[in-house]
């Protein structure tokens, strides 16, 4: 039976355990979003292509030509939001691994008796949560991006 200080270790290392869960769920749903936006990309590339290979054959209309500076910015938009997109998933990963260091840091103080492992657990635990602020940043930020590059679209549609 496990006694009252095997308890209280668990639950110590727990606290790191759930924010490597809760990373683990944003670093998902930012992967999914980076497929979307790459796919994004390759689709406006596309259409790109097709229109280059239209304005050798013959020349483009003045509809086109708007259509294309619009793919050309909304790449260079979309370019600038997957550089987030990817930050928010670095600094996500690294919080896991200072959720992992610090849960570590708490068993090897039960074990080794060592209470300087106590600050240092403290320590990594709350840059993890630095990292994980970071990546909401980022997130929010990438966010903000992509309204951006929808008013684009809205904006041509309507002229």
């Amino acid at each position: 039976m496990l006694n009252l200080d095997s308890v209280s270790l668990i639950q110590s290392m727990l606290a790191p355990g759930l924010m490597i869960s809760a990373c683990g769920l944003l670093i998902l749903g930012f992967n999914n979003k980076y497929s979307l936006v790459v796919n994004r990309i390759r689709s406006l590339e596309e259409e790109k292509r097709k229109l280059m290979a239209e304005s050798n054959k013959e020349k483009l209309d003045a509809e086109q030509i708007k259509r294309l500076n619009s793919i050309r910015l909304q790449v260079e938009k979309f370019a600038f939001r997957i550089k987030l997109v990817r930050n928010g998933v670095f600094f996500y990963t690294l919080a896991v691994a200072f959720f992992i260091l610090s849960s570590l840091g708490i068993g090897l103080q039960y074990l080794l008796k060592a209470d300087k492992l106590e600050t240092a657990a403290v320590v990594l635990f709350l840059m993890g949560m630095l990292s994980v602020l970071a990546g909401i940043y980022h997130a929010a930020k990438e966010v903000w991006k992509g309204y951006a590059i929808v008013k684009i679209e809205i904006m041509d549609s309507e002229s």
